[in-house]
C-alpha cells in the first residue's frame, strides 16, 4: 500500500517532527519516568531498545505493508526541548482510511495542554490526508487522556480491549 509519510507540523507552541532513530537519545529521558507507565504498563525503555523501536517505526509501514505508521516527536517551539510523541496507525477498511492514534507526554511536561495541542494538530493533518475515522484506546482511569480524546471529538464505546476502552469518532480536529 502507498501510505502518507509523516511531515513536519507546527502549532502555536509545538513542532511535531517526523520520527528518526536519532531522536532516541533525547527521548529516553522524556520517556524515563516510571510514573508514565501507570496506565499502560511496562517500564521505561533503554536507549538501545528505543533505537530499535524507532528504526522499526520510522519505516512508515508495518513489515507486511498492511498498516501505515506515522510517528512524531513533539518539541517546544521556543526551547526546542522534546516533550513527548504522537502517533497514528493507518488502515484501509472498505475503501476508507482510518487511524488509531496515541499520545505520550513526558511527566515533566504534563498539565500544560501539550497532549491536546499535539494530538489535535496530528488529527487535522490526518484529515488532510483523507482519514475519515479515528480511534484511541484509553485506560478507564486515565482522566487526562479521556479529556484529550473528548477534545478530539471521540466518544467511548462499549468495546474493551486489554483493559482499555475504545474511543472512536469521525475525524474531528481539536483546537490548538
Amino acid at each position: 500500500m502507498d501510505w502518507p509519510g509523516a511531515e513536519r507540523i507546527e502549532t502555536p507552541r509545538l513542532t511535531l517532527e517526523p520520527l528518526r532513530v536519532g531522536h532516541a537519545g533525547e527521548m529516553v529521558d522524556v520517556l524515563g519516568a516510571p510514573a508514565l507507565y501507570a496506565f499502560t504498563g511496562g517500564a521505561p525503555p533503554s536507549l538501545e531498545r528505543l533505537r530499535v523501536r524507532y528504526a522499526r517505526q520510522a519505516a512508515g509501514h508495518s513489515p507486511d505493508g498492511r498498516h501505515g505508521w506515522l510517528n512524531w516527536i513533539a518539541r517546544e517551539r521556543d526551547t526546542r526541548i522534546a516533550v513527548g510523541t504522537v502517533q497514528a496507525t493507518l488502515t484501509r477498511r472498505d475503501g476508507r482510511l482510518e487511524a488509531e492514534i496515541a499520545w505520550v507526554i513526558g511527566v515533566a511536561h504534563q498539565r500544560r495542554g501539550y497532549a491536546t495541542e499535539a494530538a489535535g494538530a496530528m488529527v487535522r493533518w490526518l484529515g488532510a490526508q483523507g482519514v475519515q475515522t479515528i480511534t484511541a484506546h484509553i485506560h478507564p482511569d486515565h482522566r487526562a487522556s479521556m479529556g484529550v480524546a473528548r477534545h478530539l471529538g471521540l466518544a467511548p464505546t462499549d468495546v474493551i480491549d486489554d483493559g482499555e476502552t475504545r474511543w472512536q469518532g469521525p475525524l474531528a480536529g481539536g483546537d490548538s
